[in-house]
């Protein structure tokens, strides 16, 4: 059957040795029959698109609430614009497109509402039963709880693609089992019990691609966002390395450019400049390494595809500056602060009585132990888009925190 792909569109075209390869893939944890017309990767690419946790990523915050203005990111678009720095990443290293876009349009499935305030308060009240992760959660969603299949649960994803989502930022654990960052999240460690996704072993290149570009696309991104709120300015930037000698670029070719338009020509400059630092690194790193096969990727004991030293220091001075100055500005941390009231009442009430969660996900928990129940509520809680948290926040409490 794969033969006969060969000469269909580009799924099959050649690759690099090290790369992951379709035809090669591990397989899904239900046996299915393969498409007639596209990849196992291209396959996977298309369920996630098609998937109801794809759809609700559009209400959901990635720095500013999702109400307050049609133009800034939503989960949503940020994970297309980490797709396509992933596929430029994927294609210029001679690795499988499809996956390295598989990788990157599911990476946030597991997000709760309200961004990191809603994880942040979501893991709190999660505690007692093993907390909440929202990568964790994200391998929940794909292998369980989406229901759109007559015969299985989930999305029934390649081996490639689950192990992309779940190491894309490194392995989790050493040799012998033991965490590198601390205990593994429970769901992470049941599935891999069922189907070993080798949690010491670093991920393909193709999720490496997915990890930079997120990086890439969220660095750049929050950047726009914040000059378009008006609590960032571009005079602020040029107390910034990396952002402060693109200014000065554009400020020497085009000295009578209008505000607006510099900052988009900072924007779209800044991921040029870090997609080709990337580029430059990784085939550095691929021509010290010599890999022949992806088991060398596998074990390489060293991630890939990075920046480089000089553009990872100006990576993290432009973080440290975003950090102060964005995402713990006082107004944003006032609205994160009612967000979290949000996130924290709403699992009391759930906990609490189950019966006020739909039809779908209260049945048997009044019976349940409060382990099982904890986890029905975050997984009901975690896939709510920020306006649905907010109706039910309104429809059960008196009165609701303003967002805005």
């Amino acid at each position: 059957m794969v033969g006969s792909l060969k000469d269909i569109g580009f799924g099959y075209r050649p690759r690099a040795s090290y790369a992951s390869d379709p035809v090669k893939s591990r397989g899904r944890f239900y046996d299915e029959t393969e498409s007639r017309t596209r990849t196992p990767f291209q396959r996977d690419r298309d369920r996630i698109i098609h998937s109801t946790a794809f759809r609700r990523l559009k209400h959901k915050t990635q720095v500013f609430i999702a109400h307050e203005g049609d133009h800034y990111r939503t989960r949503l678009t940020h994970s297309i614009e980490v797709a396509q720095i992933a596929r430029a990443l994927a294609r210029s290293l001679c690795c499988d497109e499809d996956l390295a876009e598989a990788v990157a349009l599911v990476h946030d499935f597991g997000h709760t509402p309200f961004g990191h305030t809603g994880e942040d308060a979501l893991n709190d009240k999660m505690k007692p039963w093993g907390g909440f992760d929202h990568n964790a959660q994200s391998l929940r969603i794909v292998t369980r709880l989406e229901r759109r299949y007559a015969e299985f649960d989930g999305l029934n994803l390649t081996w490639e693609t689950l192990e992309g989502l779940v190491k894309h930022n490194g392995p989790l654990t050493d040799r012998a089992g033991n965490g590198l960052h601390g205990p593994i999240p429970q769901p992470i460690s049941d599935y891999t019990q069922l189907h070993d996704l080798e949690l010491w072993r670093f991920a393909s290149l193709e999720a490496q691609c997915a990890a930079i570009a997120d990086d890439i696309a969220y660095n750049a991104h929050d950047i726009d966002d914040g000059l378009r709120s008006g609590l960032l300015s571009l005079e602020m930037l040029e107390e910034v390395p990396l952002p402060a000698a693109i200014l000065r670029t554009v400020r020497d070719l085009y000295p009578q450019l209008d505000p607006v338009r510099t900052g988009h020509e900072l924007m779209r400059r800044q991921i040029t400049a870090m997609v080709e630092d990337v580029i430059t690194a990784a085939q550095a790193r691929l021509s010290e390494l010599a890999p022949d096969n992806i088991d060398a990727i596998h074990d390489a004991g060293f991630t890939v595809v990075t920046f480089s030293e000089h553009m990872a220091s100006q990576e993290k001075e432009l973080k440290q500056f975003l950090y102060a100055n964005l995402y713990r500005h006082p107004v944003v941390m006032r609205i994160r602060a009612g967000a979290d009231r949000i996130v924290r009442n709403l699992f009391d009430v759930y906990f609490a009585d189950p019966r006020q969660m739909p039809e779908g996900w209260r049945e048997g928990l009044d019976r349940a132990e409060d382990r099982v129940k904890a986890r029905d509520v975050a997984d009901f809680l975690a896939g709510m888009t920020d306006t649905y948290a907010i109706k039910e926040h309104r429809r059960l409490f008196d009165r609701s925190p303003e967002l805005s």
